[in-house]
């Protein structure tokens, strides 16, 4: 195995995990309390805790600041820097060439005891690192054989090898594993995780940091891909993380009011999203929903101006298409106050739970628009 480190003394340079391992680190889940709805999100506190209605970006930013306050209420707490972080080490397991592209199997350290299992596909165009060029971190769906391997083409379900298309389209792409499911098993309790979606979470952002070190990678045209548990995935992380400039959720999200219906049963421990992988303290609001203190309301306008598509099929039996609806019309005026209301897109397709060709071919599309358009600007600034 062939070990590649980008950074000298890196593991120094890593914030301890303790500052996430104690109950001091977040707010408890009962002190959490919806102040604002979910669908008004112009809405904010002023200083003197008065709401007003946002006119100005640096406004709405307040607004923004509360919905990542309350989502790390329940998730847990990110982990905070000192220092500026270096780019992971990392192993090449396999190396394998796919025609246009090469295939690395990998893992990288996103803590200093624990190496996430990725797949790194480079084209060959851009092996050299002589030119520079864009990346996407390409979430994988639920899998709990192959995990990360179905995104790279390896098996599993078919419409789901978006991050191997990409390769093939000129794109540098980094899939992860994510925590607990496959062959990637990480002890969350020891690593003082609150929730496996944000240890998911920060596995992406130190993907981020190791993409944006390599000389083949622009460092301003990332993007997020997902379906499925990498649709929210690709969603939760870009919330926290604004290096990614356009996300598309597949089949990935609806209000949490609205998923299943609402049905209690879903809600009880270890089940939909309060299993340990995904939000555990989600189980908290059991019968009373509408506390939860953010919603797919605020995480998809707090992605605004950026590029955002949002997939949702007429006939998916996960997630419900009418409710993405909502979601996007209330995020919508804050798109708006940025005058970036086209940056936010939805689409309904007619299937089910699925990635068909043709989303996934307007998916590409509109990755490579949008990150087209960020590259413009950044020239035209």
């Amino acid at each position: 195995m062939k070990r590649v480190n980008y950074c000298v003394g890196c593991i120094l340079l890593m914030f301890t995990q303790v500052a996430i391992a104690t109950e001091n680190a977040a707010p408890q889940v009962e002190a959490a309390r919806r102040s604002l709805p979910r669908d008004v999100l112009l809405q904010y506190h002023d200083d003197n805790g008065t709401v007003q209605t946002a006119k100005s970006i640096a406004q709405w930013q307040r607004r923004r600041d509360e919905v990542i306050a309350a989502m790390q209420s329940v998730m847990g707490t990110l982990p905070v820097e000192d220092a500026p972080r270096e780019a992971p080490s990392y192993q090449v397991i396999e190396e394998v060439d796919c025609g246009s592209y090469v295939r690395r199997q990998i893992t990288y350290q996103s803590e200093p005891h624990c190496e996430t299992p990725a797949y790194l596909c480079i084209p060959k165009t851009r092996l050299s690192g002589n030119t520079r060029g864009p990346a996407a971190l390409c979430l994988h769906p639920t899998d709990n054989q192959i995990g990360h391997g179905v995104v790279v083409g390896l098996g599993g379900k078919a419409n789901r090898q978006y991050a191997m298309e990409l390769a093939e389209r000129g794109f540098v792409t980094l899939s992860p594993s994510y925590p607990l499911l496959a062959n990637y098993q990480p002890d969350l309790h020891a690593g003082g995780w609150q929730s496996g979606t944000l240890k998911a979470v920060w596995d992406n952002l130190r993907g981020i940091d190791l993409l944006q070190s390599l000389p083949c990678v622009d460092g301003q045209q990332i993007a997020a891909i997902g379906h499925s548990l990498g649709g929210h995935n690709s969603v939760y992380t870009a919330v926290f993380d604004q290096r990614i400039k356009a996300v598309v959720s597949s089949c990935g999200l609806d209000s949490y009011l609205d998923y299943c219906e609402g049905n209690p049963a879903k809600w009880l421990p270890e089940q939909g999203w309060t299993q340990t992988r995904y939000i555990p303290r989600l189980r908290e609001y059991r019968g009373r929903l509408e506390e939860i203190p953010f919603d797919f309301h605020e995480m998809i306008a707090a992605l605004a101006p950026r590029a955002v598509m949002i997939i949702a099929p007429t006939g998916d039996s996960n997630f419900r298409a009418d409710s993405v609806d909502r979601i996007a019309t209330a995020a919508r005026p804050v798109y708006q106050l940025y005058g970036k209301a086209d940056q936010l897109q939805v689409r309904h397709p007619n299937c089910g739970h699925d990635f068909p060709d043709e989303m996934r071919e307007l998916a590409y599309h509109f990755l490579e628009t949008s990150l087209r358009n960020q590259e413009n600007k950044k020239s035209i600034d």
